[in-house]
């Protein structure tokens, strides 16, 4: 190899574009987690004070994982932080409708406390939502590395970009994947498997509205696959597993195929 291809690479890694490492972020993440959710943390504290402190050193972190001189990190780190910290209240409220909506929609979940500490639906959620709130305030590629790190632990992809009504219900979760521009009402209801995306990868469609909108109170069964920009599920509706779909379906829809499915006895003679 030449001394140009090292010196090339010794320059890179000593420019300013560098972001502390993702699993240093997804940790801050996490910690805002904790945070919020005491049944999700092992932090004690002895006083209001020492939460504060606490919450001023999160602040801190922020601050430093959003000024990191890299070109996607706008410039206002200060301002981004203090917005971000004073929708905690809001964002709790929300993750708390979806803690309500996953307990009382489970007959399996014997306690909010449960769903918490063990679901991977309401972790995924969470760090989608952080993500959002900072994608919202302008910052793109450390949203993408809290939600491909919530990817990475429970198989649920979601894109920070997407919008997500409240009362998210996430039912297993495995193999979920939301794409960037798809619009979730609320009320709705997911199983594993499912696929909200678009039709065409195609880089010229990048910025259009490529993926679906999913309307309030929709349930949508393990293995559907939802495509297209122009393609909305009317309120009210059901999906039923396995469905492909790229069309518009009304409210009050249910929607499902019918294999042709056949039993017998393996003793039997072909």
């Amino acid at each position: 190899m030449s001394d140009d291809f090292f010196g090339y690479l010794f320059r890179k890694r000593n420019s300013d574009n560098h972001l502390p490492p993702n699993d240093v972020i997804a940790h801050w993440a996490i910690k805002i987690v904790d945070l919020l959710y005491p049944e999700h943390s092992i932090i004690h504290f002895e006083s209001e004070t020492d939460l504060v402190i606490y919450t001023q050193s999160l602040k801190s972190e922020l601050f430093n994982i959003a000024s990191a001189g890299h070109p996607e990190n706008p410039g206002d780190a200060n301002l981004i932080t203090e917005l971000f910290f004073a929708q905690l209240p809001v964002l709790y409220q929300t993750l708390h409708t979806d803690i309500s909506a996953i307990y009382k929609g489970d007959p399996a979940a014997v306690s909010e406390f449960e769903v918490i500490r063990t679901y991977p639906g309401f972790y995924a959620i969470c760090l989608y939502r952080i993500a959002h709130a900072l994608h919202v305030l302008g910052l793109r590629l450390i949203p993408r590395i809290l939600t491909e790190h919530a990817h990475s632990k429970t198989g649920i992809d979601i894109h920070p970009a997407a919008e997500i009504g409240e009362y998210f219900y996430i039912d297993h979760g495995t193999g979920i994947v939301i794409g960037e521009t798809t619009v979730i009402g609320e009320h709705v209801k997911l199983y594993q498997g499912v696929t909200l995306g678009a039709m065409s990868v195609k880089k010229v469609f990048a910025g259009s509205s490529r993926h679906p909108k999913v309307e309030d109170r929709v349930v949508i069964y393990s293995g559907a696959t939802i495509l297209g920009g122009d393609t909305t599920i009317g309120h009210d509706s059901i999906i039923g597993g396995n469905v492909w779909l790229t069309e518009s379906v009304n409210p009050y829809s249910l929607v499902y195929h019918s294999p042709t499915i056949t039993i017998r006895n393996i003793k039997e003679k072909n």
